[in-house]
């Protein structure tokens, strides 16, 4: 419902951890159950592949950091870099790379962090054992 109470159809984007497509739709059903009214369907569902999570439950958006690993190759001596995505939740791009840096910190792999970008998710919802076992 909008301020005006017409009901209008939206699509909104969520991060949903699950082994599977059909757990994916399951658990992202029985989650948005509370907030919608009327029809409500499960669109599309696309897989995304994110390293690790930086969370910070003050930021309001979440952004996808993509880092670089910089690493040596044994047999040529030529540097390689290895490319690896991380979801990172924050209220603004410069807030984003203080959290990357933050729990970066102490890592021992040389990385650059070559783009922070804010996605259109709304929400995560991780994986959560003990509902899985109930």
């Amino acid at each position: 419902m909008d301020s005006n109470g017409v009901q209008r159809t939206v699509t909104e984007s969520y991060l949903v951890d699950a082994l599977s497509f059909t757990e994916a739709e399951a658990r992202i059903v029985e989650e948005m159950k509370a907030f919608i009214s009327g029809e409500f369907t499960v669109s599309g569902i696309v897989r995304k592949k994110f390293a690790e999570t930086f969370l910070d439950e003050n930021g309001d958006r979440y952004y996808n950091a993509r880092l670089a690993f910089i690493m040596m190759e044994e047999k040529s001596g030529a540097e390689k870099r290895q490319m690896v995505n991380f979801l990172v939740q924050a209220s603004s791009v410069k807030e984003a790379v203080e959290n990357v840096e933050a729990g970066m910190k102490g890592t021992m792999c040389d990385y650059e962090i070559v783009s922070v970008t804010e996605t259109a998710i709304i929400d995560l919802f991780p994986y959560n054992n003990k509902k899985a076992t109930e």
